[in-house]
This record gives C-alpha cells, sequence and structure tokens, in this order.
C-alpha cells in the first residue's frame, strides 16, 4: 500500500504526470506504477482525473454557491438516501455530508445566479426531508482542487508615492 500511497500523492496534485514520471518521482518502476494506480482505480479511491477550472477567466464563467441543508430524517429514510437523491442533479458539483449547525454542504454550478436559485427553490427545498437551505455565493476563488489562483501579477511591492 505504500507504494500506491505514493502514487496517490502524484496523483492528486497533477493527475497528467504520465507514467514514467510518477515512476521518476515515487522510485518506483514504471510497471509497479502501472499496477498502483490500475488498483487503485479499481478499489474505487481513484474516481477520476479532473482539470481545476478557473471559471472568472472563461468567457462563459459559471456561478458557483455553496448550499447548507438541513433535512429532518424518519424511521425510513437516512442521510444516504437524501444524499442520493441531490447527488443525482448535474448542477451538484460537491455534496458533503458535515457536523455543526447543519447536515450537507452541497457546491452548485450554474450558469447564473439565477439558475442556482431555481435549482435550489424547485429541486432540493421541495424534497419532504429538507427543512432549510442558505445559500452562499461564491463571489472570488483564490484556491481550488489545491491549485491557488494568481493574478498573474507576481510584485506583491507595496506602492509608494511621494
Amino acid at each position: 500500500m505504500e507504494a500506491e500511497r505514493e502514487v496517490l500523492d502524484v496523483l492528486a496534485r497533477n493527475a497528467r504526470e504520465d507514467i514514467a514520471d510518477i515512476a521518476a518521482q515515487t522510485g518506483l518502476d514504471a510497471e509497479r506504477v502501472e499496477e498502483a494506480v490500475a488498483s487503485l482505480e479499481a478499489d474505487g479511491v481513484v474516481h477520476g482525473y479532473q482539470a481545476v477550472v478557473d471559471w472568472d477567466r472563461t468567457e462563459e464563467g459559471k456561478i458557483r454557491a455553496i448550499v447548507e441543508i438541513n433535512v429532518e430524517l424518519d424511521r425510513e429514510t437516512g442521510y444516504e438516501q437524501v444524499a442520493d437523491r441531490i447527488a443525482r442533479f448535474p448542477a451538484v458539483d460537491a455534496l458533503h455530508l458535515v457536523s455543526g449547525d447543519y447536515d450537507f454542504a452541497v457546491e452548485v454550478l450554474g450558469g447564473s445566479m439565477q439558475d442556482v436559485s431555481r435549482f435550489i427553490s424547485e429541486q432540493v427545498a421541495p424534497m419532504p426531508e429538507v427543512t432549510q437551505t442558505v445559500t452562499h455565493y461564491i463571489m472570488e476563488t483564490y484556491k481550488d482542487g489545491g491549485v491557488r489562483f494568481a493574478d498573474g501579477d507576481d510584485d506583491d511591492r507595496l506602492s509608494v508615492s511621494p
């Protein structure tokens, strides 16, 4: 499992690394890296490979929101069943059962604030178990998926005026 953990660390930093580069970084031979990747995928540890996108830099930017959801469960319905229904919506980018003042944290993507609002009010809020939703629109993203988004200006000096 140690070899798989090393391979996983490299993939988490950059999923585009090829087998030879992962082998060089971990000190494993290429065949062992291929076996580790196949095993991680087969065991459901690695579910996919995605790009970290800064939607603010695209022409068709997307609106992101974090939605807090509270639910009330009954004897026949558990968190898994509610999560399964919420996760099926294409607008749901991430879904987490959390501790604290609410039960679920949901990351939602939409074309506009109205799209996100409509999705929550028409699809999520009417679910029988849902008792409350609170939507937080993401105004600016500084880091996502472990990747820091920089503005391209590496000059951190303060301006000085005479």
